[in-house]
């Protein structure tokens, strides 16, 4: 596929994903928009995961599978090695068990190219394996907010599965492949892209859908409070500043929107 007919290049990570990754290839290969290419990043897997994205990529050519030559161990290393060899204009990034709304790709350029703007993130919507996934048309005009380093720092307002980005400005930020920051990684990176710029957009509608399993580290919450707030601690401004106490603040903000939104969603 030429350089030039890429507009989005999407990053999937995969480790030993062999469960979901056909069916989130799939809801990639189902989108209205078809300017892309796929990247699977391959973190040594060991189920036959790999395997299984070189058959899908031998009958699409929009499809690469990039191997790790050894595994990191967490998303980071595998999303910055996407972002080096993304060819395309954009970059989407998307986890190898969650799932897009067939227009998500087509409605974030659109809503990227009205705003001017650098970064697009969209709701999402949690399922679990055996629910049925719904995809509900999206409003008309879209709703579009605004995400600013306050509100981001006050509570992560922009999904990593949801998010289209500029590539080059993406590459000014990359993840920290730190393993005190894996699963908050994503956290870190969209702060400071934050404070690199003075807002990105979001589209208030969920075009992302999230697969709670069991055993996900994020699904740990004590845990997560731990690893944000260290996260939080070790931030250093442009100014060369940290947060000081507001590392404190920012982790009790975060998480109990979270636990509330989580709480409503049940209810629901």
């Amino acid at each position: 596929m030429a350089t030039s007919s890429i507009h989005v290049s999407v990053i999937i990570p995969c480790f030993n994903a062999a469960r979901f990754i056909a069916e989130t290839i799939e809801s990639v290969l189902a989108q209205t928009y078809s300017s892309f290419e796929l990247m699977v990043v391959d973190d040594k897997s060991t189920d036959g995961s790999a395997e299984l994205v070189e058959s899908y990529a031998r009958t699409d050519p929009r499809i690469r599978l990039i191997r790790m030559q050894k595994n990191a161990g967490a998303p980071a290393a595998p999303r910055n090695l996407g972002l080096v060899e993304a060819r395309g204009e954009w970059v989407a990034f998307l986890d190898a068990d969650d799932l897009w709304h067939p227009r998500k790709l087509e409605l974030q350029m659109q809503a990227l190219n009205a705003h001017g703007a650098l970064m697009c993130s969209t709701q999402m919507k949690d399922f679990r394996d055996g629910d049925q996934v719904v995809f509900e048309p999206p409003p008309v005009p879209l709703p579009i907010g605004r995400v600013t380093l306050t509100q981001q720092l006050l509570k992560y307002r922009t999904p990593t599965s949801s998010i289209v980005a500029s590539r080059e400005f993406m590459r000014r930020h990359p993840f920290n492949e730190e393993p005190t920051y894996k699963a908050r990684e994503d956290t870190d990176c969209f702060i400071r892209v934050h404070e690199d710029m003075p807002f990105s957009i979001k589209i208030i509608h969920p075009l992302v859908f999230y697969r709670q399993q069991a055993n996900q580290i994020s699904g740990n919450k004590w845990k997560m409070v731990g690893r944000h707030l260290t996260m939080l601690k070790r931030y250093r401004l442009r100014s060369g500043e940290g947060l000081g106490a507001m590392a404190y603040v920012y982790t009790f903000t975060h998480f109990l929107a979270s636990i509330y939104l989580r709480l409503i969603r049940r209810m629901l």
